[in-house]
């Protein structure tokens, strides 16, 4: 395969990923806005229930005393950096998982932006005990965090197949 043809391919896939992942954040942050009140709940499963609460910190609230513009820059800088390191990058699993993180982040930065906080509507429990409303964003950028660093502890140092090759 060409350069080109791996590097367009690349391409594709990062905007198809990461487009994905932001696009299904954004609706799904728009049906709970436009559907949810504040505080609201509704009961889907007996571990899990539909909320809408706003996250004006970082990860499950941390920070929250920053500001929503050092959150902001901190997200635009990360994104740069991601994409920096996705032009980079030859393995599948590590290409896969910073797209993943990509979207993630490009979508709770549209809410940063929009909304000046995050709108986080999912909400896991076992009895009393709440794990902190996340996001579909918050999902994709976990699962790309846990993929990345599996990629990294699987590879190592060893090189490995570029995307597109078999």
């Amino acid at each position: 395969m060409l350069q080109g043809d791996n590097f367009l391919k690349k391409g594709i896939l990062i905007i198809l990923v990461s487009s994905l992942v932001t696009l299904s954040d954004y609706l799904t942050k728009k049906l709970i806005v436009e559907r949810v009140m504040p505080f609201e709940h509704i009961d889907v499963l007996p571990f899990l229930r539909i909320v809408h609460v706003r996250n004006k910190g970082a990860a499950f609230g941390a920070f929250t005393g920053l500001g929503n513009d050092i959150f902001i820059f901190i997200s635009v800088i990360a994104i740069i950096l991601i994409i920096i390191y996705l032009s980079k990058t030859r393995k599948r699993l590590e290409f896969f998982s910073l797209s993943l993180i990509l979207g993630g982040a490009a979508g709770n930065l549209i809410d940063r932006i929009k909304r000046g906080g995050v709108v986080d509507f999912i909400d896991v429990f076992v009895g009393k005990w709440h794990w902190p409303a996340f996001n579909l964003a918050d999902s994709a950028l976990t699962t790309g965090i846990v993929l990345f660093l599996l990629s990294i502890w699987r590879h190592g140092q060893n090189p490995t197949k570029e995307i597109g090759s078999k």
